[in-house]
């Protein structure tokens, strides 16, 4: 979908471990990554979901996600009003194994399912704001999200999300 990017990295293993640089600003130089300003980090046991989380313009924040320890499925949530693909999502498995990232811009819910107990480590383009903190219901049916099943651990505020057709967006598509 675009906008959305996969970033992959360099590990190098040997019989002690491995070594890998996990981020490293002068590697997103010309790409459409924008200075990102705050690292968060969540801890998930198996079986829980989280989100899908977005912020109203014009604080919208982009994210760079990676998987430090365990797996997830990571969605994002195309949102901007009048995009192409509008209501649609993608989905890639991130896991501590590698060093692969899933970047969402703004104009994107995300969300993820905690495939094994996991630790999920984002870089934000903004810093969280709770007057624009939004989100959609993680299991909306219309959304048609495939995820691992149907049943997840989630919170009440998460449990309470709207569904997409009546979530407060004020979030556009554009060609630049």
């Amino acid at each position: 979908m675009p906008g959305l990017l996969i970033v992959e990295g360099s590990s190098f293993p040997d019989e002690r471990g491995f070594f890998m640089e996990s981020f490293r600003e002068e590697d997103l130089k010309g790409s459409p990554i924008p200075h990102l300003v705050q690292e968060n980090l969540s801890r998930s046991k198996k079986g829980v979901a989280r989100g899908l989380h977005y912020q109203l313009a014009p604080r919208a924040v982009g994210k760079l996600v990676r998987c430090v320890r365990g797996r997830i499925l990571d969605v994002a949530l195309d949102i901007r009003k009048g995009s192409p693909t509008y209501g649609r999502w993608a989905a890639l498995e991130l896991s501590d194994r590698g060093n692969r990232m899933f970047w969402i811009p703004p104009g994107f819910a995300h969300g993820f399912y905690a495939l094994e107990d996991c630790d999920v480590l984002y870089k934000v383009s903004r810093y969280w704001s709770a007057e624009v903190d939004r989100g959609i219901l993680w299991n909306d049916p219309a959304l048609g999200i495939r995820w691992p099943s149907d049943k997840a651990l989630v919170s009440a505020k998460d449990a309470a999300l709207p569904p997409l057709a009546q979530a407060e967006n004020n979030l556009t598509w554009t060609t630049d």
